[in-house]
């Protein structure tokens, strides 16, 4: 079962990374198109691409994601500093997303409707407050370390003295 789960795993990444590398190409292909349009604005085709590349980017970081830490290490046990670590570099690039994606939004839509501009602010808004919240999960979860830190060393050591008298 192992195997077939590591095997789904593996394909769902591959297939993310395919749509990422699809996401870039057909906002290159847009943004080309656009620049040849003589009514289009070559400044709204490269903020089109720049979204593309922006959703490529997590939808990458996504897919590395579940790579490693679903087909890679698999099932192993892992201690919850590693744990912290790997959540935290995967929300961080979704933030940074977030982020920029909210800041295209912003230039495109001060350009064509300003009143509109309550929706870029909303997803700015979300930004902050994702950022907000893994801020509060580091602190909590370091804390939660700091207490509990040694019962996971003490854990990973009778997991290894457990192999070793199995071995």
């Amino acid at each position: 079962m192992t195997y077939l789960t590591r095997a789904v795993f593996a394909g769902a990444s591959l297939l993310l990374l395919l749509a990422a590398v699809a996401l870039i190409g057909f906002g290159v292909k847009d943004a080309l198109e656009a620049m040849r349009a003589p009514d289009q604005s070559g400044a709204d085709a490269v903020l089109d691409v720049l979204g593309y590349v922006i959703v490529a980017i997590a939808v990458f970081d996504v897919a590395k994601y579940i790579f490693e830490d679903e087909v890679r290490r698999g099932n192993e046990k892992r201690s919850a500093a590693e744990a912290r670590r790997s959540l935290t570099k995967f929300l961080s690039t979704i933030v940074i997303a977030l982020f920029l994606e909210a800041l295209v939004v912003v230039f495109k839509t001060a350009r064509e409707d300003v009143a509109l501009l309550i929706y870029p602010t909303a997803l700015l808004i979300a930004s902050v407050l994702v950022l907000v919240g893994l801020g509060a999960y580091q602190r909590f979860s370091a804390t939660v370390e700091e207490k509990v830190g040694g019962d996971d060393e003490a854990e990973d050591r009778k997991d290894k003295a457990k192999r070793k008298a199995g071995a």
